[in-house]
């Protein structure tokens, strides 16, 4: 199966030499200490986030040990698993099997994955989750004889997206208001209890909030359960409620300008990135840069453009699924209350920004320039080639050598 060989490939290349750099970097510094806490039972650090991604973490370093291995194991599992399941949610959604493998390769290649997967932060882990969300959900629609199952694997990977980040939680609510909108755009008489109709014919509306709406909240309330083991916690006595409000008070209080923040507009255009690292250990000049892509960040912009016109003009609705969660996933981040932002925080839109270019090089394709869409495909992996150094902490010849990769002063 192509899908799966692209898998293996990334995983291969995520996994190589993930040990290095041995020393903690960029947020490794603040979740590390995090999951060390919970496996001793101590105190609860990083307490600003939600518990399961250090859970994994933590797992990670009593499986494998507390080295470079065992901090960066499970991001570079659930990003491979991200990789996979980005893909079948496409697949069920256009049945097109060009879009499907040209999403895997342009994803595989568009530098936002592979940084996450070698890394020990939260990202990739949650990436991972929402995107099983996604392929379920978009094979229930497709295979309604499985829907009941696949709603509920569905609301599991919701719940544990949102217990591991809150990037995912205005994401997560799309799946069961799409199930409601259909439902009563559909006008059935008994819209709470009626099986008939879309999106999932044999799963009624009170189900659907059952698997879709209560089973997410109860995995990410579940997350929570290490507080009964731990020494001490920042939150008191606090209930479950007051507990989250307490979160995004923290959230929220940090307003100290960064040097490397960023706005929606630059992760737009590609204009800001982050050296997560960029200095001299285990005997050389390293670097790990996050960018997007140079070229298919561009492009897919256009990309995004016909999938909204595509979805009105020509009633697809994979173009227009794709077009929706692009627009909901950024404009979280232009209307959220969070005064300091980073190009990161572009991850989830970037994945539904390649899945918006593969569809356009799918159509682009069927119409006649096929040497357009592989030239695309061609490029992306030639860019990524070119910064493979930089994406993976590789041996650079000197301590200028940055400038190699530094097309412009916001990736500096």
């Amino acid at each position: 199966m192509p899908t799966l060989a692209l898998v293996w490939l990334f995983l291969a290349l995520a996994l190589w030499q993930i040990q290095v750099p041995s020393i903690a970097y960029f947020d490794e510094v603040h979740y590390l200490p995090a999951a060390r806490s919970m496996l001793e039972g101590g105190v609860w650090l990083n307490s600003e986030h939600p518990p399961l991604g250090k859970i994994i973490l933590a797992i990670g370093i009593a499986l494998f040990g507390d080295t470079p291995l065992g901090w960066r194991i499970f991001p570079a599992l659930f990003s491979g698993l991200a990789l996979f399941a980005f893909s079948r949610a496409l697949w069920e959604a256009s049945r097109s099997r060009f879009a499907t493998l040209a999403y895997t390769w342009l994803l595989g290649t568009g530098f936002f994955l592979l940084v996450h997967a070698r890394i020990a932060m939260l990202d990739g882990i949650m990436v991972g989750f929402f995107a099983v969300a996604l392929w379920q959900c978009a094979r229930a629609v497709r295979a309604p004889e499985e829907g009941r199952k696949r709603l509920i694997i569905a609301g599991l990977a919701l719940g544990a997206a949102m217990a591991t980040k809150w990037n995912a939680a205005p994401l997560a609510v799309v799946p069961g208001l799409t199930f409601f909108v259909v439902r009563l755009m559909a006008g059935r008489r008994r819209l709470l209890l009626s099986r008939r109709g879309g999106p999932v014919p044999g799963v009624s509306l009170l189900e659907a909030a059952l698997w879709l709406g209560l089973l997410p909240l109860a995995v990410y309330a579940a997350s929570f359960a290490p507080l009964l083991w731990a020494s001490e916690n920042p939150f008191g006595d606090r209930g479950l409620v007051a507990i989250q409000a307490m979160m995004l008070e923290m959230q929220q209080s940090v307003k100290e300008p960064h040097n490397y923040q960023s706005t929606w507009h630059q992760w737009l255009l590609n204009l800001r990135g982050i050296w997560y690292l960029y200095e001299e250990v285990d005997g050389a000049q390293r670097g790990v840069l996050l960018i997007g892509n140079p070229l298919t960040m561009l492009v897919g912009l256009a990309a995004v453009l016909w999938t909204g016109w595509a979805a009105v003009r020509h009633k697809r609705m994979d173009a227009l699924a794709v077009y929706l969660l692009f627009i909901l996933s950024l404009g979280f981040w232009i209307f959220a209350a969070k005064p300091i932002q980073f190009y990161y925080h572009y991850f989830l839109p970037s994945c539904f920004l390649l899945a918006a270019l593969a569809l356009a090089l799918d159509e682009l394709r069927d119409r006649g320039w096929p040497k357009v869409s592989y030239g695309v495909l061609v490029a992306s992996a030639a860019l990524f080639a070119f910064f493979f150094p930089i994406l993976t902490a590789m041996r650079l010849k000197a301590s200028g050598s940055f400038l190699t990769w530094a097309w412009i002063d916001g990736w500096r």
